[in-house]
């Protein structure tokens, strides 16, 4: 007997400011130093780009929020909810992420990524992002800070 097998019912949403708890449980898990609520609400309040990918039962496996400045997109920030990395997610929302910011007139993606942070810089090469800087500092660290390396695609 054979099981009938139902493609994924995964879907993009604007992440709406309702949303911020779960995206906060999910930013708690994933980062030492998370965005606060009230980035969120600041990014959203500010019209910035953020999207959610969602399950079929609705609860958030994904989510990006990004900003346009002329014709330079800004990747704020991108997460993936922990039980579900290495699964393709990052990908799908990276990609949905640099296709929508496109639609609305950039011409690249600049991103800024900690050196510790090896499987998000691993995901953004394979996609095809080039290293362009670093800053130096950039993020708060347990024993001091962190630089940010700098990286940038044409889209």
């Amino acid at each position: 007997m054979s099981a009938l097998v139902r493609p994924a019912q995964e879907r993009f949403v604007p992440l709406e400011r309702g949303r911020i708890a779960e995206v906060m449980k999910l930013e708690r898990q994933i980062y030492p130093f998370p965005w606060t609520g009230g980035n969120f609400e600041d990014a959203l309040h500010s019209g910035y780009s953020a999207w959610a990918l969602v399950s079929e039962t609705d609860a958030i496996i994904a989510y990006a929020v990004s900003m346009l400045a002329v014709d330079e997109a800004h990747l704020l920030n991108l997460a993936v909810d922990p039980q579900r990395q290495r699964c393709g997610y990052g990908w799908k929302m990276l990609d949905w992420t640099a296709r929508t910011m496109h639609e609305y007139g950039a011409r690249s993606l600049l991103l800024e990524v900690r050196p510790s942070n090896t499987d998000a810089q691993r995901l953004y090469r394979q996609y095809g992002f080039e290293v362009i800087g670093r800053r130096r500092g950039y993020y708060p660290a347990r024993r001091g800070r962190e630089d940010a390396i700098v990286m940038r695609i044409a889209l």
